[in-house]
């Protein structure tokens, strides 16, 4: 590697972790001043505190602002090399700007596998204990669901329906279950109550009635007070899906997907955009490093402050841009996949109409 690709590659990921350290650091101050009552009213123990949520809160944060800050970061340092000439220097002694950019390419490179290696396994497990910590301090502590008339469909033919269930006991209430085959109804169950039995790890109905439909038109009626079985249905399907889908890994985020689409359920876009995010991401980092070099590689009379000025105000029109994607795709007026790549699509042919004015 030439002495320039290690300068500049230096500079670039000096840069950019002391910006994430900077920005991570005003938003831990922000955020312990917003959370301070909850932990006060909810008594929070500080090696919690410290160990269990803002050990995990770092990571968390200076990855969802990596993109950003490897924009502003590569704005800032270019225009500053700029500012001091030394692009002009560079540039003058035949290096293209082809050339120039694969110091940036590389940086990026390296920050974009990176970042796909935490979104994919390393945060979401931290996210794991940080989340249940906001469950309990934050969000008011025990969960209950408040759900009405869930229907669920747990396999090919087979679908569930609880008039209500209770997360304290794990029982479900007005149970039913219906195996439908070929458009048809081929039986029929019907329980009061549904328990989950923690040490065999299997459903227990009680109260329970069958009827089966039988081919020549007559039905079969079977009763019994308690009945043992296995369901594709766990008690975690009750628990709180807040920010549920960051907890996941790539392997459980894709069992998750392939769960939700196999039951027929809604909210499986809440899911897809979070798969689609992670792959996203790290090609934004490549995508917005370019477009800082080009937006700062001229040097300005006005000295830094335009380029850098122009810089953010890129960063606020791709989070903008983001954002409305991201929000439409959860209503589901557009598809996920599409969503989540079109401020990336759109940043690359306005890089690519930039280029133009690039000094060469």
């Amino acid at each position: 590697m030439k002495i320039l690709d290690l300068y500049i590659i230096k500079k670039f990921l000096r840069t950019y972790f002391f910006a994430v350290l900077i920005i991570v650091t005003i938003i831990m101050v922000i955020d312990y001043t917003e959370k301070i009552d909850n932990f006060i009213d909810n008594k929070a123990p500080l090696n919690e505190i410290l160990g269990d949520y803002y050990l995990n809160f770092i990571p968390y944060w200076a990855n969802y602002i990596s993109p950003l800050m490897v924009f502003i970061a590569t704005v800032f340092f270019t225009a500053n090399m700029a500012a001091r000439t030394e692009i002009i220097a560079i540039l003058s002694t035949g290096v293209s700007f082809m050339r120039f950019l694969r110091p940036y390419l590389i940086g990026s490179t390296l920050l974009g596998l990176l970042t796909f290696a935490m979104v994919g396994w390393v945060i979401p497990i931290a996210n794991k204990t940080r989340i249940a910590f906001e469950r309990k301090y934050v969000e008011g502590g025990s969960y209950y669901f408040s759900g009405r008339d869930v229907h669920i469909k747990i396999g090919p033919e087979d679908y569930a329906y609880m008039e209500s269930y209770d997360t304290g006991t794990n029982t479900g209430y007005r149970f039913a279950l219906d195996k439908i085959s070929d458009s048809k109804l081929k039986v029929k169950l019907l329980a009061d109550r549904i328990v989950w039995d923690t040490t065999r790890r299997k459903w227990t109905i009680q109260d329970y009635r069958i009827r089966k439909f039988l081919e020549n038109g007559k039905e079969k009626l079977t009763y019994g007070a308690k009945l043992d079985t296995t369901l594709n249905l766990l008690p975690k399907d009750f628990d709180s899906k807040y920010q549920l889908q960051e907890t996941f890994t790539m392997p459980e985020l894709e069992e998750s997907i392939d769960k939700v689409r196999s039951r027929g359920s809604d909210g499986i876009e809440i899911f897809l955009i979070e798969k689609y995010l992670r792959f996203a991401n790290p090609f934004a980092v490549v995508i917005l490093t370019v477009i800082g070099v080009i937006v700062s590689a001229r040097k300005a009379r006005g000295g830094v402050g335009f380029q850098i000025a122009l810089g953010f105000l890129l960063a606020f029109l791709y989070i903008l841009f983001f954002m409305m994607s991201k929000g439409i795709a959860q209503s589901g007026g557009m598809p996920p996949l599409l969503a989540v790549w079109l401020p990336n699509i759109v940043f690359t042919f306005t890089g690519m109409i930039l280029y133009r004015a690039v000094p060469r």
